[in-house]
């Protein structure tokens, strides 16, 4: 902007060289003047748009003057300065940097997923995410040291390496499994201490993938099987054990229920029955006679497995 500032200075003093020779006439001085004086507003219009800048939402401005930046930093809104100074913009909203084995997923097309090798010598093929963000407050000093290709310079070299690192602590299997929260922290807890210092603050690593070779990943999936078949027979068993349980408590009622039964039946009571099951025999409408053998004393010729 301040470039076209210049250009229309240098407008200025060549229409006021012009007008100085004597062969310009009365009527082209007029003309002359006339352009001076709209060059001059103009000039006054982008010495103004030159002292404003505009700064987004999410974002922050970086001065710089002749080549320095300075330390000051422009936060967003309509912001007044120095009309010689240039504003590097940057985004300060949380970013996602990804690094995956699908074609269109991650931040360099094509397979950019990260191999490498687990305490027990096995190849790893890791899909990540990282969420980051830049620090306000040590933007100047970012842009100073590092410039605006932080990612390509800071974040992906980082990421690679401590992935690397960390990796090379644990078991394939655990990775995988049981310990994947562990070596995600591990992995945070490396990337910060590369991102210290530097204006970049690491919101959180994302383990996206994790892919095995094939031989170790059907050795997973078989354990895995073993597992759960054990622990359908552990549940088979107890079910059973307690089928067992309900069986013997039933046996015992049934045993105790026909000791009760034949300490309490006796002659009388059979008689008694003997003579109600008649009379409700009289009483029917159904014609057919039942008729049981019984002894001088009408008891019900049943063996009562006297003893």
């Amino acid at each position: 902007m301040f470039s076209i500032f210049f250009i229309l200075l240098i407008v200025v003093v060549v229409l006021t060289i012009v007008k100085k020779q004597s062969t310009v006439t009365q009527q082209s001085a007029q003309a002359l003047n006339l352009a001076r004086i709209i060059i001059v507003i103009a000039m006054a219009g982008v010495l103004i748009l030159s002292s404003l800048v505009q700064i987004g939402p999410g974002q922050i401005g970086v001065p710089i003057l002749f080549g320095s930046v300075q330390d000051n930093v422009l936060r967003s809104g309509l912001n007044i300065i120095n009309p010689l100074m240039e504003v590097e913009k940057l985004d300060t909203k949380i970013q996602t940097y990804t690094m995956s084995g699908v074609h269109d997923e991650g931040a360099v097309r094509g397979d950019d997923a990260i191999i490498t090798l687990s305490s027990d010598g096995l190849s790893l093929k890791l899909d990540v995410s990282v969420w980051f963000k830049l620090s306000e407050s040590e933007a100047p000093n970012l842009l100073r040291t590092i410039g605006t290709d932080y990612i390509e310079k800071i974040v992906r070299p980082a990421t690679r390496t401590a992935l690397r690192d960390v990796s090379v602590m644990y078991n394939a299997t655990d990775i995988y499994s049981t310990k994947r929260d562990d070596f995600i922290h591990e992995i945070t807890k490396n990337l910060e201490k590369s991102f210290d210092g530097k204006g970049i603050l690491l919101e959180k690593v994302l383990l996206r993938n994790v892919e095995l070779p094939e031989k170790v990943k059907e050795a997973i999936n078989e354990k895995i099987a073993s597992e759960q078949r054990a622990q359908q027979m552990v549940y088979v068993l107890q079910k059973e054990k307690q089928e067992a349980e309900r069986k013997k408590v039933e046996a015992s009622g049934i045993a105790e229920a026909q000791k009760i039964i034949s300490n309490t039946i006796n002659s009388q009571y059979l008689q008694w029955k003997y003579i109600e099951a008649l009379k409700e025999l009289m009483n029917s409408k159904n014609n057919t006679i039942v008729i049981t053998p019984f002894d001088q004393k009408l008891t019900p010729l049943i063996n009562l497995n006297q003893k």
